[in-house]
């Protein structure tokens, strides 16, 4: 007992011994490192999760505004269907380059300055869109109004993953929401006040909107970078060989290709299809996003404390029972229901991925979401390409069988994720 009471004290010696070797002020530092920020540094939580609301609202409005002013475009300039489609193209090599910057960005400078140039460049996409007159301009505005989306796209998500300590996942479910009300809104603006007002008018006053949005971000205090040095150019670049990182990034490519195809060709399909007049199709459609924007909100609030695997797999489950409703039926109410089913389906797919990447690549975070989104993004633009070569040759009636497809990837890249995950815990 005595020859253990002297070892003890030894220990202690030695370890007092240690710590009388470091300076007081760097263990302060580590403590303060570990536990607190600077003054300079804090920030409230809650205001900051607000910011990164706005910013998503932002991105929905930006995703949806030129498809609904595509007529009023084609009337003022003189568009013809080659010019629209060309428009259509360069907006999502406009999101896919904010996607691919905002993630190193945002590791070297932080998030603040992101989202106010977002928010400010947003706001010139809208002047200029208001207010071009030729289509060199247009196409040069709609880049840049693309670029800006893309980039606070990516830069919310990954603020509200830093922000979240636990439960990711349902907190950047509660972030799509906004994305929803967004993509809902600025369609039911335009279509409410286009009898008064023209859509340069509302354009303008909804520019004006972001403009205001980007003052906001520029009073309040956003977290402070991660790299105060120079960016680990090397780590990052790693990442890009992290299997587990590809293999979100494929289901994320699957999964933004199936939401693309639904987005941009159900209407079509509708029409084509089952005769069903365009503005039903479009509200057919609308019943899709609201599924999203419903399941978003459940999964950010009343399933919050439900495991992600068990939200995935009934995730799977529905988006099946979803697709049979609609190839199945030959009906209207069919269609609607099937398309609110099928939103609910794919709401999970995004946050919950993106949870799983915030919690595995805490030091990078911007950057392997930026690695995420520019691979979701490409599928997004490459089937959607496939699509119309498809629909032109074959017949639009096959979307419903490469959407089947494209729900087998997601279910198997789904299960080899979260059997890493269970594995990793």
């Amino acid at each position: 007992m005595s020859h253990y009471k002297g070892r003890k004290e030894k220990l202690f010696l030695k370890l007092q011994s240690d710590r009388e070797k470091i300076p007081d002020n760097k263990i302060a530092i580590t403590l303060q490192n570990r536990t607190t920020l600077p003054m300079s540094h804090m920030y409230n939580r809650k205001t900051v999760f607000t910011s990164a609301c706005v910013g998503m609202l932002l991105f929905g409005v930006c995703l949806i505004t030129l498809g609904s002013i595509i007529p009023d475009l084609k009337a003022k300039i003189g568009l013809d269907d080659i010019s629209s489609g060309t428009l259509f193209s360069i907006l999502p090599f406009g999101i896919l380059t904010g996607s691919l910057i905002f993630g190193p960005f945002c590791d070297k400078f932080g998030y603040k300055l992101m989202m106010v140039l977002s928010a400010f460049l947003m706001f010139l996409g809208f002047m200029a869109l208001a207010n071009v007159s030729s289509l060199g301009l247009l196409k040069v505005s709609i880049f840049f109004f693309g670029l800006a989306g893309g980039a606070i796209n990516g830069a919310t998500n990954a603020l509200v993953s830093d922000l979240s300590d636990k439960n990711k996942g349902a907190n950047l479910s509660l972030l799509g929401v906004f994305f929803g009300i967004g993509a809902l809104g600025m369609p039911f603006i335009l279509g409410l006040l286009k009898d008064v007002f023209s859509f340069e008018v509302i354009l303008s006053a909804v520019g004006f909107l972001t403009l205001i949005a980007g003052l906001y971000f520029l009073l309040i205090k956003f977290p402070p970078p991660k790299h105060t040095g120079t960016v680990p150019v090397k780590e990052g670049l790693n990442l890009l060989k992290d299997s587990t990182l590809l293999l979100i990034a494929f289901f994320l490519f699957f999964q933004s290709s199936f939401e693309g195809l639904i987005q941009n060709w159900t209407t079509s399909y509708l029409t084509e299809g089952l005769a069903i007049p365009q503005n039903k199709a479009l509200f057919a459609l609308t019943a899709f996003i609201s599924g999203m924007v419903v399941m978003r909100l459940l999964i950010g609030s009343l399933l919050r404390s439900v495991a992600t695997a068990k939200i995935l797999i009934v995730s799977f489950a529905l988006t099946l029972m979803a697709l049979l409703m609609i190839k199945a039926g030959d009906t209207y109410f069919a269609a609607v229901a099937g398309l609110f089913i099928l939103g609910t389906g794919l709401a999970g797919g995004f946050p919950i991925m993106l949870g799983f990447v915030g919690d595995r690549y805490v030091r990078l975070s911007g950057t392997a979401f930026s690695i995420a989104f520019v691979i979701a993004l490409s599928g997004n633009m490459l089937v959607n390409y496939l699509m119309g070569i498809i629909a032109q040759k074959y017949g639009i009636h096959h979307l419903m069988n490469i959407t089947f497809v494209l729900l087998a990837a997601i279910m198997i890249l789904g299960t080899v994720i979260l059997r890493r995950q269970k594995l990793q815990i």
